[in-house]
């Protein structure tokens, strides 16, 4: 066995990296490659980030603690042929490693396809598209804001734009034209949407303008699919990216512009370590490479609003419809004490849109049957046994499920309490909607689109296609209908229940409420003058549901402004959230209260830096883990992230505790 040596990142929660012996066999091992390698009592997939002789390191200890080569375990495996990254992405996950306090390895595993054999798309054949589509006319609008941004990126290193318009003001087409000027000069763009369902219909017109130039990268693929994709896109051969968050990885060469499209959706953000932000990565990619960055939104964040009025945003307005639609009437419907889950008016809508031969929408964001089962008697409540949250009734699983841990378990039909038979469910999901509407609108065809249906690979692809073809009268869903979808036909929507994330302890939950009636709502009347919308609430005198009813945009954000600069929440601050976790109720806090103590310490002398807690998380118990949080609140993530990484070694030392570390949360649930 030879003496040569690579250092390895492995996706484990442990800093540093690896060494490890390179096999005379296996001949040059080159930065880049993914290996297979022995890793304590199992076998892992790492990634080499550096060659050579003797480097110092051992198989189970970080690199930074030194080695002889005779201690050092061989590589079992390299997987690829060619290495899949560079010096630059090397850099990209360093930099991601060190803000969002996550391990090398960990990021590297996050950043990288995961198929050992990679699969182009069949469909992706092809230098040009089949035909041409048709030219749309732009707007001086339209025309005003490619210039500008097409002008900048030639000379500002700098360039970060918001294209800020209403729904249906075209904001997609600019996208698509500045991207056309980046390709017809060889440089590349990453196009990010927030979600799957985007992506697909986006996909599909984008396939048509740009052929085999475009690559579309997302957790939809199968791994053999986005590998081969990747590497589609590291040769050079597919200049277009479209994909969701991680597609802010992509291996593109000579990087021109970055479109971050709906920008506020908070799907952005990773929900798992490592926990970045795409939108962060993406101004940093934009930044070390010269390249513009567009976000664009009808409904900016909180954050971008402020950076846009403080000009590191360069705000551009779009402020008319263009396909012949106009903003669709809204109306409010009090359904407090209502006996019914659809109100009369929002009924008689759907009938009067279906017999103009229409579409509607329907939004309600809670999947299932049924909410929360209680028995009548004794007020039992049924709760995940694995999760301090209420199971969800699936009536066509004929299950009750937890929508945080996946713990099924066979419908209660005797209180287990006091034996009670007069039990019953509270709320209502998507599924007893359907069902109400098939049973009441039989002469309507009615479709679903939640996680429970689309699961199955291409039915969410098939399921969109229906609708656009006019097959489907009334398509029912959650978050999937509520973004970016565009659809000629669809006359009505309607918001079954528009204040059910009012009630979430979170600081954003106004602005998720406000963002989500004005986005469904701009899912009406596109392309017509005789759109409306209805918004079930109980809650109708709340100012974000009122501020989104009226389309008062500006004032919405004004006034949330000074509510979260009078509290000293983002934009006027920065987060660092620490979630303390374990089996033992008893240990995450005691664990809790020591990081908390420890790190009041060192804060004592930091001016600006405060420390909330150690308090339970409001989901306090999930999957059988009691968790309890920290929020670090300062003027500068950066001296927060310090803070914590010149402790890190320390908080995570409590056995039978681990400790998530999430920079700028999103939700703190």
């Amino acid at each position: 066995m030879g003496t040569a040596t690579v250092e390895v990142a492995v996706p484990v929660p442990v800093d540093g990296t690896f060494s490890y012996l390179v096999p005379e066999e296996l001949g040059e091992v080159s930065v880049g490659v993914r290996v297979i390698v022995p890793f304590g009592r199992r076998t892992v997939t790492g990634a080499v980030v550096a060659t050579g002789n003797a480097v110092p390191g051992a198989p189970a200890t970080p690199s930074s603690e030194r080695a002889s080569p005779e201690q050092l375990k061989p590589i079992s495996r390299v997987l690829d042929s060619v290495p899949l990254f560079d010096e630059q992405f090397l850099e990209l996950a360093r930099w991601v490693s060190a803000t969002y306090l996550s391990p090398l390895g960990e990021v590297l595993s996050a950043m990288l396809p995961g198929a050992r054999r990679g699969k182009d798309l069949p469909e992706l054949t092809g230098d040009e598209p089949e035909t041409e589509p048709d030219r749309i006319v732009l707007s001086d609008e339209q025309e005003a804001a490619i210039a500008r941004i097409t002008g900048a990126a030639k000379t500002d290193t700098e360039a970060w734009y918001y294209l800020y318009g209403i729904t249906g003001s075209g904001k997609t087409e600019v996208f698509l034209r500045v991207a056309e000027q980046m390709i017809a000069a060889r440089r590349s763009v990453l196009y990010l949407v927030p979600e799957i369902a985007l992506t697909h219909q986006l996909f599909e017109h984008i396939s048509r303008r740009f052929g085999g130039r475009v690559a579309m990268l997302h957790s939809g693929l199968t791994p053999s699919q986005r590998l081969g994709e990747w590497q589609r896109v590291r040769r050079g051969e597919a200049l277009l990216v479209v994909g969701a968050r991680s597609a802010v990885f992509a291996p593109v060469r000579d990087l021109g512009l970055v479109v971050i499209d709906e920008e506020h959706e908070s799907s952005y953000k990773a929900g798992t370590a490592p926990r970045y932000h795409a939108r962060q990565v993406a101004l940093w990619r934009a930044r070390r490479a010269g390249a513009a960055c567009v976000m664009g939104s009808a409904t900016p964040s909180v954050e971008a609003w402020h950076l846009m009025q403080a000009g590191r945003l360069q705000r551009i307005d779009l402020t008319r419809r263009l396909s012949g639609g106009a903003l669709p009437a809204i109306r409010v419907e009090n359904v407090r004490g209502a006996g019914t889950l659809l109100s009369p008016v929002l009924k008689d809508a759907l009938v009067e849109t279906h017999a103009m031969g229409a579409q509607s929408i329907l939004f309600l964001n809670r999947r299932g049957y049924a909410g929360v089962f209680q028995c009548r008697s004794c007020g039992y409540q049924s709760d995940c046994p694995k999760c301090s949250v209420p199971m969800t009734y699936h009536k066509q699983q004929g299950r009750m499920v937890c929508h945080y841990c996946g713990y099924r378990t066979k419908p209660i039909t005797v209180c287990p309490e006091c034996g009670s038979l007069d039990v019953g469910y509270t709320g209502f999901g998507t599924e007893r909607i359907e069902e109400d509407l098939t049973r009441e609108l039989p002469n309507m065809r009615i479709a679903r689109l939640d996680t429970d249906v689309t699961g199955k690979r291409g039915a969410l692809g098939e399921l969109l296609d229906r609708f656009a073809s006019g097959e489907i009268d009334v398509l029912l869903g959650t978050q999937m209908v509520a973004k970016g979808l565009n659809f000629p036909r669809v006359r009505t929507v309607g918001i079954v229940m528009a204040d059910t994330g009012l009630s979430l302890p979170d600081f954003r939950a106004a602005e998720r409420t406000f963002a989500l009636i004005v986005q469904v709502a701009g899912r009406a009347g596109r392309f017509r003058t005789d759109g409306e919308v209805i918004v079930q609430t109980m809650r109708p005198e709340h100012p974000a549901i009122l501020q989104a009813v009226r389309m008062d945009i500006e004032g919405f954000y004004r006034d949330e402004l000074a509510v979260r600069r009078e509290l000293r929440f983002p934009p006027f601050s920065r987060l660092l959230r620490l979630v303390i976790r374990s089996s033992r109720r008893d240990h995450a806090e005691n664990a809790a209260d020591a990081i908390a103590a420890l790190l009041r310490q060192r804060i004592a002398n930091i001016a600006g830096v405060e420390l909330l807690g150690p308090a339970p998380a409001p989901l306090e118990r999930i999957n059988r883990n009691w968790r309890y949080q920290i929020i670090l609140r300062g003027a500068s993530a950066g001296t927060l992230v310090q803070l914590v990484a010149s402790v890190r070694g320390e908080i995570t030392r409590h056995r039978g505790v681990y400790t998530e570390l999430d920079v700028d949360p999103v939700q703190l649930l």
